[in-house]
């Protein structure tokens, strides 16, 4: 067989094999069933929801601030001298009690002072009872010279002739010694330091046989019967509860919780709002209430001086109070409220308070309304949604 030949065998086969596939993809085809064109149907969006619960709350209104003694001294002498004694207490953090002897100044020479004053005081003493007798015995002899027999004064005496002068200066002479007596007994009793309240010391300066001078600054005191929170807040927070001398109304002011975490656990302290600073914060527009908790060291550990804490406040009592999300609140007060159809809608709703990712709800809401809590990219009242149930979020 030629070369030629081979060609076109080759050829031929080719072409039939092709033919042949074609042929089977024909047949193929046609006996395929036709699919059938479907429109389809957009998914529904999906949004998370929540069941309201409402119910009768008190309004909580919350803040921080940083704890401060209500007293706060410097400890300075009244009298110079060599310091005699110090107490114990008298270190940085030391606890004392109101009475206490923090220090003593050397009282030797205050207690001769006194001495001399003593002996000063017994000598004017002595010479006002000799003038109050000359003075005596000068109105006895003026009645025998000058009396007429009906026993009336034939004219009246002088001071001089009663030596009323020298009776006056004698007088004079006592009180000034007497003074003087007390000043020294002063003196004397201020060499001893005594603490005017139950407290702390914050700062001290001063050390065992130191001379020290009146006025200098020896100690920084400060009081743990009471301390107080300054809580900056809105002035809207203030219409929910009572700051005596500065919202309407008699009585005390609202009870507050004190709380921290403090060496290493959660601590809460009962307190109350005593009253508002005297100016409002002039850059933040905030206004200052003060929080008065009795008695912060009773406990182990105390509500110590300079803690930063986290104050919560009672306000009034609110019927139907519900408590949402922030994320469910939308822009004019709207609540998207979904119902039993799954269809979406919109609710106006008063709003309260927003208390950081919570909003107090006045009204608007009901208890089992559902609400979207998650945002939608386009919505429209009354279009349906899928709604994803979520666990009621802790309220506060």
């Amino acid at each position: 067989m030629t070369k030629t030949k081979k060609r076109v065998i080759q050829v031929l086969f080719t072409i039939i094999l092709i033919a042949l596939g074609a042929f089977g993809m024909i047949k193929l085809t046609e006996s395929k069933s036709q699919v059938k064109k479907r429109k389809m149907t957009p998914p529904l969006p999906m949004a998370r929801t929540l069941v309201v619960q409402t119910a009768s709350k008190a309004m909580t209104i919350r803040g921080e601030g940083t704890v401060r003694p209500v007293k706060e001294i410097d400890l300075a002498p009244q009298v110079s001298g060599k310091v005699v004694f110090l107490s114990p207490a008298m270190i940085n953090g030391g606890a004392f009690k109101k009475g206490a002897t923090l220090l003593r100044i050397e009282p030797e020479d205050y207690r001769l002072a006194a001495t001399l004053q003593e002996s000063k005081v017994k000598s004017a003493q002595s010479f006002f009872r000799l003038a109050e007798e000359e003075t005596e015995a000068a109105k006895e002899e003026w009645r025998q010279l000058y009396l007429d027999d009906a026993g009336e004064k034939a004219r009246e005496p002088s001071a001089l002739v009663l030596k009323q002068p020298q009776l006056a200066a004698a007088k004079a002479k006592l009180a000034a010694a007497q003074a003087g007596l007390r000043n020294a007994l002063l003196a004397l009793e201020r060499t001893e330091i005594k603490a005017p309240f139950n407290g702390r010391v914050e700062v001290e300066d001063v050390g065992l046989g130191q001379y020290v001078r009146v006025g200098e600054e020896l100690a920084t005191l400060f009081s743990t019967d009471v301390a107080e929170v300054v809580v900056p807040l809105e002035d809207g927070s203030l219409f929910w509860f009572h700051v005596p001398g500065f919202t309407p109304g008699d009585g005390p002011g609202a009870v507050a919780t004190v709380r921290v975490r403090f060496a290493g656990r959660d601590c809460a302290w009962k307190g109350r709002v005593v009253r508002a600073e005297g100016k409002m914060d002039e850059r933040t527009r905030m206004v200052r209430v003060v929080v008065r908790v009795n008695k912060p060291y009773a406990a182990r550990p105390p509500l110590a001086v300079g803690l930063f804490v986290k104050v919560e406040i009672k306000g009034r009592q609110i019927p139907d109070l519900a408590v949402i999300p922030r994320s469910a609140l939308r822009q004019g007060d709207i609540v998207w409220v979904v119902d039993s159809d799954d269809r979406l809608h919109y609710r106006k709703v008063r709003v309260a308070r927003i208390d950081g990712e919570q909003v107090q709800i006045r009204n608007g809401l009901k208890s089992g309304d559902q609400i979207v809590i998650s945002p939608l990219k386009t919505v429209t009242d009354g279009m349906t949604i899928r709604p994803v149930p979520q666990k009621e979020e802790k309220q506060g």
